[in-house]
Formats: structure tokens, sequence, C-alpha cells
């Protein structure tokens, strides 16, 4: 049950800041849903290779390059799904950025 309300909650937030920025486009919450399964998805299994591959450079930049891989994984969730339009690697960062943020503090209240 846990699963699906942080699934619901990580939709509605990419699907709110898509309706915000500019240069992430989601058309429906239908969409969003697929997103936000296909990012736990990758999240989950995809996420875990890349921060042991890219371990000396996350060292050597103080864990800064742990936000390249966010917006990585959210480029190739925008690779695999049709709904989904991000226009470049910086609005992948910034959406990372702010779906992150606005996701924590939401799942802090429901929580």
């Amino acid at each position: 049950m846990n699963f699906i309300i942080r699934l619901l909650i990580t939709a509605a937030v990419a699907y709110g800041l898509s309706m915000i920025l500019s240069g992430v486009h989601i058309p429906n919450f239908t969409d969003a849903i697929i997103f936000a399964l296909v990012l736990a998805l990758l999240n989950a299994l995809l996420k875990p290779l890349l921060i042991i591959f890219t371990l000396p450079i996350t060292i050597v930049t103080l864990g800064l390059f742990l936000f390249v891989i966010n917006a990585i994984i959210i480029l190739l969730a925008d690779k695999f799904m049709d709904g989904l339009t991000i226009d470049g690697f910086w609005w992948a960062l910034g959406f990372s950025l702010l779906l992150s943020f606005v996701s924590s503090f939401a799942y802090s209240l429901v929580d």
C-alpha cells in the first residue's frame, strides 16, 4: 500500500511540475503514473549500478555527481516512454531536483 501511495505522489508531483516547467511535457495524469512506474523500476534496477560504476567521480565531486545520475535516469525514462518529453539535459536536471525535493516533502506529510 505504501508503494502505491508513493507512486501516486510521485505521479502527481511530476504532472504538476510538467505544468510549471516549459521543458518537461507530460500530457495527462495516466502518462504521469506510467512515468512514476518506469522511474521506480529504473531507480531500483539501474541506479545502483550507475552509482557503483561512477563512485570515483562521485567521491571527487563530493556527491554532486549523483544529481547527474538522477538526470540520466530521468532522460532514460523519457527514452522508454512515448508520453513524456524532456527538452534536454538541463531540463532533466532541474526536473529531477524539483521532483526529489517536492516528493520528499509530500512523503513527509503522508507518513
